[in-house]
């Protein structure tokens, strides 16, 4: 674990909306560290450190709490609807060697077939992975697939040590060739040929009115 998944944690004694008001104020952010049969602690944790390391999915930080190391896992992150500022931070103790269960990130490379296109279906993973060995993502090639081409869950390469909890058949994305919208291009046709055939109405009677 480097230096930079470390933070120094506060214990913290106040709390409610006013409180929590405060605490971002001065520009740190509430949490609360729970798991392995432990009660739940409260803490506040530098602000723009930790906005840092939690732009990385399933961020393992060791807490330097008053002294105490812990190492924790974050679980959640509830942000500001409208800022996207980190609100509050929920995080899971953890231990070096232990397994959990957690949702990765599916990373695409690569080009289809000249003339198809991909959907992705899934966009993350469910894995169990030891806690201080999480991936970044699952990569998943579609370098020359072709049209009807399928990726499910079974059929991704796994970092080593990660097992697959997702639903094996879970399809991921597929590869297809992209449908024209004839209804559209009718409707189009259509109005083109009535806003004609209204030009030439208009200019008849255009005609009529000069005689």
């Amino acid at each position: 674990m480097s230096d930079q998944n470390s933070l120094s944690a506060l214990v913290r004694t106040s709390f409610g909306k006013g409180a929590a008001r405060k605490i971002r104020a001065k520009d740190q952010i509430p949490a609360v560290i729970y798991g392995h049969g432990t009660d739940p602690q409260h803490v506040t944790l530098p602000g723009h450190e930790t906005m840092l390391i939690t732009r990385r999915a399933n961020a393992v930080i060791t807490l330097d709490i008053e002294g105490t190391n812990q190492l924790a896992l974050v679980k959640d992150i509830q942000r500001d609807p409208v800022k996207q500022t980190i609100e509050h931070i929920d995080l899971i103790v953890v231990r070096q060697g232990e397994k959990v269960t957690v949702e990765v990130p599916v990373h695409v490379e690569g080009e289809s077939a000249p003339g198809t296109i991909h959907v992705v279906e899934l966009n993350a993973v469910e894995l169990e992975v030891e806690a201080t060995h999480i991936p970044q993502n699952v990569v998943v090639s579609i370098e020359g697939l072709e049209e009807g081409a399928q990726v499910s869950a079974a059929d991704l390469v796994l970092p080593k040590g990660a097992t697959l909890v997702s639903e094996p058949e879970t399809l991921v994305l597929a590869v297809s060739v992209p449908q024209l919208d004839l209804t559209t291009d009718a409707v189009s046709d259509e109005d083109g040929e009535a806003a004609e055939a209204e030009g030439d109405v208009e200019s008849i009677e255009d005609e009529e009115r000069s005689e």
